[in-house]
């Protein structure tokens, strides 16, 4: 599994509560574009209409913008590929309010890629500082033990 494109901030301003994974429906030229990590997350979320899960706000640049149609939008609505059970059960999550369905990585696993989703419920301020807390404890005591190492 190569890690194409990363959300950074969907695990700190959410609270990731349940994944999923999803094929995308993307035309070749985008697949070569996520390939070179090109591509951004940040913004993005999923809905389900009429039975199917499509993914909103990813931007996706042209792998090469002279080649590509003059019509193409990189920021165009990309269908989902879930198994039906897969898209009752977001459907039943978009539907509770204060959830929402974010996509958290973009990989690719053999041949194919696939997005990792999220049902995630949004932190509050104070959830946010802690979380930096964490982090820099953490990095103070990597800092410590690899200074200790070295002696």
């Amino acid at each position: 599994m190569t890690v194409l494109i990363k959300n950074k901030k969907a695990r700190f301003n959410y609270e990731v509560t349940e994944t999923f994974e999803a094929g995308m429906e993307l035309f070749g030229f985008e697949v070569k574009s996520l390939r070179g990590g090109q591509g951004s997350l940040e913004g993005a979320h999923v809905i389900v209409r009429g039975g199917e899960a499509f993914l909103v706000g990813v931007t996706i640049p042209p792998y090469q913008p002279a080649n590509t149609p003059k019509d193409y939008d990189p920021e165009r609505n990309r269908r989902l590929l879930l198994s039906k059970k897969e898209i009752a059960r977001l459907s039943l999550f978009e539907k509770q309010k204060g959830l929402t369905i974010v996509p958290v990585l973009v990989y690719s696993k053999r041949a194919k890629i696939k997005v990792e989703i999220g049902v995630a419920k949004g932190k509050k301020k104070y959830d946010k500082r802690e979380t930096i807390k964490k982090k820099d404890t953490e990095r103070d005591l990597k800092r410590s033990l690899k200074q200790n190492i070295a002696l």
